[in-house]
């Protein structure tokens, strides 16, 4: 059982390590996060999500480790094509998988201690594995990881049903459409918004 605290308690916990971004648009939108926990990215087919969040994570890397579970493109030429869309190159720190059952990815979670950051693209794909409570009592077994979800959407809601429970347990859920991301964050009360392509996004926007 957890100990309770007082609120000098709360006050004297020493903060944790947090997010470095490299890019202010980042920054700004997502605010100074703690690495830790569930962050979510949602949003329709074909409009930006696996661009986005490889955006992303190639902006994390630039501080830490990342490793990037591309679990429903896997790793063929469209998902290449989207890394290099993305501006990755082989410099950046990103570890990329195919699909791994959840007690392998425990794994090698232990085992590359030093890859901090997760990104599991996507929730589809892992929907039996981590429905119900499966996805939170994955963050608390590693509460020193940061989980980037990705899900798609469903009458403007996150599918499936692991997506919606990510939405209910993330201090960063992103809901990418027509090529912009928008961010709600409990970092940056304000939130934000990022354009992920500006072209596109002007044809998607008009």
């Amino acid at each position: 059982m957890k100990r309770s605290l007082s609120t000098r308690n709360l006050f004297d916990m020493r903060l944790g390590r947090t997010v470095q971004f490299q890019n202010p648009v980042f920054e700004k939108a997502i605010g100074d996060a703690e690495m830790k926990g569930i962050w979510l990215i949602y949003g329709p087919e074909k409009n930006g999500k696996t661009w986005f969040t490889l955006q992303l994570a190639k902006d994390l890397a630039t501080a830490e480790k990342v490793r990037y579970i591309s679990a429903e493109e896997g790793t063929d030429k469209s998902f290449r094509d989207a890394i290099t869309r993305a501006g990755i190159t082989p410099a950046d720190r990103i570890v990329f998988d195919e699909y791994m059952p959840v007690p392998e990815l425990e794994e090698k979670i232990k085992k590359y201690k030093q890859q901090r950051i997760i990104f599991i693209d996507n929730l589809v794909v892992y929907g039996d594995e981590l429905k119900g409570l499966g996805l939170r009592q994955l963050s608390e077994r590693h509460p020193d990881k940061l989980f980037v979800c990705v899900g798609h959407e469903e009458r403007k809601e996150p599918y499936p049903a692991a997506a919606k429970m990510a939405k209910k347990l993330a201090k960063v859920y992103i809901q990418v459409r027509g090529l912009k991301a928008f961010v709600v964050s409990r970092f940056a009360p304000q939130g934000g918004e990022i354009t992920i392509s500006d072209d596109m996004a002007e044809m998607y926007w008009g």
